[in-house]
């Protein structure tokens, strides 16, 4: 089912409005399919059986925050290939009785024990992408206790009592995991731990396999009982420290221990009237609003949707906020990344002088103040009492740096790699730093009200594809789900925090609901048309609407996820 609604999903179809019986504009060139709507609470995960272990809680009494925790750890065990209690976490949560937005950075340092000079003397010029020098302290847990702290109702062995019942006994492997599984477990096979965990019977699963994870179900209940110091500080810290030493890794037991997540200020833009919030560096949130202060200076309505001349605005604008991106990003306790300039609309009219309406640029200066790669889960819950919590995870590259303690059941995260080498660079390697990082939660305020918890899961594409729901949310009146299923862009080749630097003018990907003239009018323009198959994101979100009074929830047909409610 899975590849046959990614196929329509790809096709030129003519989606009209009469065909699904709402006054729309007729004539997008993509498939979809109606919104869920619901009064009481919604949950949109990327895997169906999360999406329902979510509503499960929401409907024991459970907030908004209580079901995102449970659908994660759910997560951690369904979809592997994007998430696992060995990787980061980033959420922003809307708390209706304080009236505050708030934004949670639980994402993990680097070993305290490995250095710069470390990588010099091994002749590296960049960080592996696989293995043990890639592997960074791993914060989902301890981001799970500060979010339960504030916002939980129900006790944590709750929570995870779904996900540990279903380790137990297994669970069907959904297409789109089963397929990123398949594709990223071999690469995987020669560290200890993988193939015993995630390759039973020498294979990764195939669609409809059952497969079941025990060890983790134990580590699972090690949390449940201990909290967050059975993972920072007792038995689970002791396993993975014994388990890297073994490896020829630097993460020790004392680097877990003096792990802590930072409670952060979300910062936002206004575009057209609504306040896009995204979350400050380590991660790369603000250049979305970098790119919507650039084109908010357009008039991308009257361009259309999946015009030439709006997908080269597009493209250009990205390309543009990207040079900053790669300059400024960094762990803000190390650099002082210059955000309040980066996001005023001064400093965007500047740099959207630097853009030809005719020609695409190889490359632009950044300002003066392998990354591509990537999977992550996306999830986000509202429930009864208006409470709503955008909530992102990742091991970074699917399964992880391939660093399996087999006695735990999950992978560690392969993070590391996304810090530079170079001397001097915002984002250089220190022991204790946390990498730059590319999952990034999103949250829409309107009138000083919520409106929209919404993310877009995939490496160096969130942030151009978040400006690209809000566009076709805003500019060209598309509903929740039609917003995540329109036809994407995906530009590649901007310079990087990693050192990588832009001289040809990268590459444009697009989804086939693009037309083959549209294309030929962007390369005429300049633009490199890539062909190869390459990923598109993962969009789940929910829109609150104060005038009917339900909540609105989609998740796209790119993956395997589900919106529900009730």
């Amino acid at each position: 089912m899975h590849r046959l609604m990614a196929v329509t999903l790809g096709l030129m179809i003519s989606f009209t409005a009469a065909a699904q019986g709402f006054d729309r504009p007729i004539g997008k060139p993509f498939a979809s399919r109606s919104e869920v709507i619901a009064m009481q609470g919604m949950a949109a995960t990327s895997q169906p059986l999360a999406t329902q272990v979510a509503l499960d809680v929401l409907k024991a009494g459970g907030s908004a925050v209580d079901a995102a925790i449970a659908a994660n750890a759910m997560l951690g065990l369904v979809e592997p290939t994007g998430c696992g209690i060995g990787g980061d976490l980033f959420a922003i949560v809307w708390d209706a009785d304080a009236n505050e937005l708030t934004g949670l950075n639980a994402s993990g340092r680097s070993p305290q024990s490995l250095t710069l000079q470390h990588f010099r003397d091994l002749g590296m010029e960049s960080i592996p992408y696989l293995g043990p020098l890639t592997v960074s302290v791993p914060g989902a847990v301890d981001g799970w206790f500060e979010l339960h702290a504030r916002y939980g109702r129900l006790p944590m062995s709750e929570l995870l009592q779904p996900a540990i019942e279903y380790a137990d006994r297994g669970f069907p492997v959904t297409a789109f995991i089963a397929d990123l599984w398949q594709e990223n477990a071999p690469s995987r096979a020669e560290f200890p731990g993988m193939k015993e965990v995630f390759m039973p019977g020498g294979g990764a699963p195939n669609t409809g396999d059952v497969f079941k994870n025990p060890n983790l179900a134990n580590t699972y209940r090690l949390i449940a009982e201990g909290g967050r110091d059975a993972f920072y500080k007792g038995e689970i810290a002791t396993k993975i420290d014994a388990y890297m030493a073994e490896q020829g890794g630097f993460l020790t037991a004392d680097d877990l221990a003096a792990h802590t997540s930072e409670w952060v200020t979300p910062m936002s833009t206004n575009y057209r009237g609504y306040d896009v919030f995204e979350l400050p560096p380590n991660g790369q949130g603000i250049v979305a609003l970098q790119m919507l202060n650039i084109l908010e200076g357009y008039d991308l309505r009257s361009m259309g949707f999946g015009t030439p001349e709006y997908l080269h605005t597009l493209i250009e604008a990205k390309k543009v906020a990207y040079e900053d991106r790669a300059k400024f990003y960094a762990d803000p306790d190390f650099y002082n990344v210059p955000t309040d300039m980066l996001l005023s609309k001064e400093y965007a009219a500047e740099r959207r002088e630097l853009i030809s309406q005719e020609v695409a640029a190889k490359s632009y200066p950044a300002g003066d103040a392998v990354l591509e790669n990537g999977d992550t889960i996306y999830l986000t819950v509202a429930d009864s009492d208006s409470n709503m919590v955008s909530l992102i995870q990742s091991n970074y590259g699917d399964l992880g740096s391939g660093m399996t303690p087999e006695e735990l059941g999950f992978q560690l995260q392969n993070r590391g790699q996304l810090f530079s080498l170079k001397d001097g660079h915002a984002n250089v390697y220190e022991p204790g730093k946390r990498p730059f990082h590319t999952i990034i939660p999103a949250f829409v305020m309107k009138d000083g009200r919520p409106w929209l918890s919404f993310g877009v899961m995939g490496g160096s594409i969130q942030p151009q594809a978040h400006a690209q729901v809000i566009i076709n949310l805003v500019d060209f009146d598309m509903n929740l789900q039609e917003a995540g299923d329109a036809a994407r862009m995906r530009h590649t080749g901007s310079s990087q925090p990693t050192d990588e630097v832009m001289t040809d003018g990268g590459t444009v990907y697009m989804e086939s609901g693009i037309s083959a003239e549209v294309r030929e009018q962007l390369e005429a323009m300049g633009h490199s048309i890539g062909t190869q198959k390459i990923k598109y994101g993962g969009y789940q979100a929910i829109l609150a609407d104060h005038v009917q009074g339900v909540y609105y929830g989609a998740s796209e047909s790119r993956k395997d996820g589900q919106a529900a409610g009730y």
